[in-house]
């Protein structure tokens, strides 16, 4: 039976609000009636989401182990997480120094565990409660230049999926968001590649609105991605030399060497 929960007077813990993705979610939960609590690295641009949100800005980095412990520690009552923050971690390995990988790693992968390792304990302990975890398509098939940031999403995938599993009997309810390329915010429209023709995109606000609906309606898995490369990602994962083969030619080594230059400064 589907679990039904209504945000309205939700206490929801988003991370990587300081984003453009980030600011749709909380603009979106707020608008249903949640409180938030925003976090990310930038106190000056979470202190005025917050401000407009009537929530809570905690300026936390991921990257440090200590610093997801206290953020834990110091905001116990959520009824909500959405592990939102993730690094783009974009280019071939051996572009990747040993202590950037570990840096991707932490903030895309180990940081949503830890966080969801701590919250699930309260939430199964009152019976109530929602982790959404933000992956991508990329979670679900590799790419050229993706095989740091594909690991931690694909990590994320499984994790999530077992995680739902085992917390459905306490009455949590565990998500997946997988988006395409997304325009106008985010890791993608910041890197300032252009996509080949035919490539289609999604907004902020839809990526909002599937966070939104996988609350209310416990849904295991969302895509937000045209129809397109929806079906593109189902027929890599069905085959994916020969999707490979095709993507190749269809320009995905220029797109992923354009996407990796873009941001390279954030890793």
């Amino acid at each position: 039976m589907m679990r039904v929960m209504n945000v309205t007077g939700r206490t929801v813990l988003l991370t990587g609000a300081t984003g453009g993705i980030g600011h749709a979610i909380a603009r979106r939960l707020h608008a249903a009636g949640a409180t938030l609590i925003v976090t990310g690295r930038r106190s000056e641009v979470l202190e005025p989401l917050a401000a407009e949100l009537g929530g809570v800005a905690v300026a936390c980095d991921l990257a440090d182990p200590a610093a997801v412990q206290a953020l834990v520690a110091a905001h116990p009552e959520v009824d909500v997480v959405v592990a939102n923050a993730a690094l783009p971690a974009s280019g071939p390995l051996l572009s990747f120094t040993p202590e950037q990988v570990d840096r991707a790693l932490q903030v895309n992968l180990r940081a949503p565990i830890t966080i969801a390792h701590a919250y699930a304990a309260m939430m199964s302990s009152r019976g109530s409660g929602h982790l959404v975890f933000i992956s991508s398509l990329s979670g679900k098939t590799g790419s050229p230049g993706t095989s740091i940031y594909s690991a931690s999403k694909f990590g994320m995938r499984g994790f999530a999926q077992g995680l739902r599993a085992d917390l459905a009997p306490a009455g949590v309810g565990v998500s997946t968001i997988f988006p395409g390329f997304i325009r106008d915010a985010g890791m993608f429209a910041d890197s300032g590649a252009r996509l080949p023709k035919g490539v289609g995109t999604c907004t902020p606000e839809q990526v909002a609105d599937a966070v939104l609906r996988a609350i209310e309606q416990d849904k295991a898995e969302l895509d937000v991605a045209p129809l397109g490369m929806r079906l593109g990602a189902k027929f890599a994962q069905m085959a994916p030399q020969l999707s490979a083969t095709v993507s190749s030619r269809l320009g995905a080594d220029k797109l992923s060497a354009n996407v990796a230059a873009g941001q390279a400064d954030k890793r």
